[in-house]
């Protein structure tokens, strides 16, 4: 769920920039093991570019799971990478340096975290036929090439049992979903929720919120803005809270907190990557495992045999699910795994819009 970002101020700042990533004063992950770990097939070293969307590997959510994938292929392959993140607003060209630079500095993988990638990433991977591109969470024609592989998730299908337990949770039979930007793909999130929480209670009203429209993404990365529109949630009766908004969602948990209220994250297992002070309110979080999708890249373009095409993780797949951590979910995990089955079944199918 990503964004736009800075406009390029010279190519020279962007590669100091991208120099100074990756854990270490020069972004490399140790490649020196006898075992060849690190290397594909025809021995070259796997050196990995990772471009994150708006908020960074620190937004708790989102990007901090690709960085999960990323830092994990670094313990468990042997990769090197470097990093660089997005700024909201900016231009599309400065996007396509950012990917280049990756691939000028020497990456032979390249990854971006975000559709809003896609373009610069259809780019750069057609320049570049020997270099391997991922891009999360777009499938669309603007980022497809025989280099690149596409990494997309059932967004609604972890929504629907988030949702279903927001309304067996909720008191008032009114919960609230915050949107970071109003796109296609948080629309998913927001259809899915929709759908498991009538599910699970027929009665229920779900109001919605969405922090920012395109092109502005600023929705992902405003806690300020993810608290108001949680407060206005809450104030109208809804007692859980759902966020779809990156790094915005750090708001949307203060003002559950100030409520009494519960809240529900995103991407990652947020009782776990949230600020301390608030993981108690949370019930659970739809966890979007892109740190699987990072890393089942790189491992097959550690093995040579590089993924390129769509591919979805789902259900089924282990791509998406829901967190149990806080126990907050133990009373109702037998009917929220009922619901998980029906899906992965294909008796339910859960909407995209």
């Amino acid at each position: 769920m990503k964004a736009k970002p800075f406009l390029i101020a010279a190519p020279a700042a962007l590669a100091l920039a991208l120099a100074g990533c990756g854990g270490s004063s020069d972004g490399t992950g140790d490649t020196s093991t006898s075992s060849g770990t690190g290397t594909t097939a025809t021995g070259s070293k796997v050196v990995v570019g990772i471009a994150y969307g708006v908020g960074g590997r620190g937004d708790q959510s989102f990007n901090a799971s690709a960085a999960v994938g990323l830092d994990k292929a670094k313990a468990d392959l042997g990769i090197q990478f470097k990093e660089a993140t997005q700024v909201n607003g900016e231009a599309e060209a400065a996007t396509i340096e950012r990917l280049q630079q990756f691939v000028d500095a020497g990456s032979t993988h390249v990854i971006g975290v975000g559709f809003a990638y896609a373009k610069a990433i259809g780019k750069v991977a057609k320049d570049n036929p020997d270099v391997h591109f991922a891009i999360i969470d777009d499938t669309s024609p603007d980022s497809a090439g025989a280099n690149v592989a596409q990494l997309a998730f059932a967004e609604e299908q972890g929504s629907f049992l988030v949702g279903a337990a927001a309304a067996l949770k909720s008191k008032s039979s009114k919960v609230g979903f915050v949107g970071g930007v109003g796109v296609d793909l948080i629309k998913k999130f927001e259809a899915g929720y929709v759908a498991g929480a009538k599910a699970a209670n027929p009665a229920v009203t779900v109001q919605s919120q969405y922090l920012s429209q395109p092109p502005d993404f600023s929705g992902f990365n405003d806690p300020a803005k993810g608290k108001t529109a949680a407060e206005g949630l809450l104030q109208g009766g809804a007692d859980v809270v759902y966020h779809a908004a990156g790094g915005s969602g750090s708001g949307v948990f203060t003002a559950a907190k100030a409520a009494n209220g519960l809240a529900i994250g995103v991407d990652s297992d947020q009782a776990l990557t949230a600020a301390p002070e608030v993981r108690d309110i949370i019930l659970t979080s739809m966890v979007k495992k892109v740190d699987v999708a990072v890393l089942d890249f790189l491992k097959q373009g550690s093995e040579g045999s590089d993924l390129t095409g769509v591919k979805v993780y789902d259900l089924k797949a282990g791509g998406v699910d829901y967190a149990t951590t806080g126990g907050k979910v133990d009373d109702i995990k037998t009917k929220l795994d009922e619901f998980k089955a029906q899906i992965i079944a294909g008796t339910i199918t859960v909407p995209t819009k």
